[in-house]
């Protein structure tokens, strides 16, 4: 299936295409499911979609070790060598499970071979996101990582946006912004003027974003492959 765009978009100047990571890149809520299901499996009780929520919880991190520490609290199986052994499971299975998505080792060195600048920007701590971006092997192909520690700030904060753009020397109509939260990636990328495509195929959170359906990205992608079509219909123009 072929990308879906809202209207005619001028995409001749872009010499960027920047990425959010987790559920852009690879798949990282099965990720930490999987890592869930291995602590669950070490204590032999509770559930790892329980444990997962946890991590999900509003003012939460969404990688931090105090999630763990609440769980197991709550369900009654904390010590102090039990929580050591459960966040050494947890970052371990984590990171074992990060895989590209289909397409996207392929994809992004196929963008670079043709001259266009390759940034992340995340919300992930850089020390996180580095042992993932070396993981999958997609640390050779940047230009550069934004994580929020970085950057002083975390999505959908518009600075955050500009610190990347700054740094980088772009102007937000040459920049592309591929992302999987309408919220936090597509709606404040488009409102400073950089293109979008919303990364539909990594958004684990359909339902969550209803609210926002008045957000509207440039391309709708379902593949991360169609990036591609989006350059190259502005090398054609």
């Amino acid at each position: 299936m072929k990308f879906e765009t809202r209207a005619a978009i001028n995409t001749e100047d872009l010499t960027c295409v920047m990425f959010d990571m987790d559920n852009t890149l690879f798949d990282f809520v099965e990720a930490k499911i999987r890592a869930c299901r291995e602590i669950v499996n070490y204590i032999g009780c509770g559930e790892a979609l329980d444990l997962f929520q946890y991590f999900r919880r509003p003012g939460c991190g969404f990688e931090d070790w105090s999630n763990i520490q609440d769980y197991i609290l709550d369900i009654g199986v904390f010590s102090q060598p039990i929580y050591d052994e459960c966040c050494l499971i947890y970052e371990t299975e984590k990171l074992k499970a990060v895989d590209p998505y289909p397409n996207t080792i392929s994809t992004i060195r196929e963008l670079r071979e043709m001259g266009l600048k390759i940034a992340i920007l995340t919300d992930a701590h850089s020390t996180n996101a580095k042992k993932r971006l070396e993981k999958t092997g997609l640390n050779q192909w940047l230009d550069a990582l934004f994580s929020a520690d970085i950057t002083g700030s975390s999505k959908p904060s518009h600075q955050t946006f500009l610190f990347a753009l700054e740094s980088l020397g772009l102007k937000p109509y040459e920049t592309l912004f591929v992302g999987d939260s309408l919220r936090r990636d597509i709606a404040p990328s488009k409102t400073l003027g950089m293109l979008t495509a919303y990364a539909a195929y990594g958004d684990r959170n359909n339902d969550a974003h209803k609210q926002h359906e008045t957000v509207s990205p440039d391309f709708i992608l379902n593949d991360i492959s169609e990036v591609l079509a989006i350059i190259e219909s502005g090398k054609r123009e």
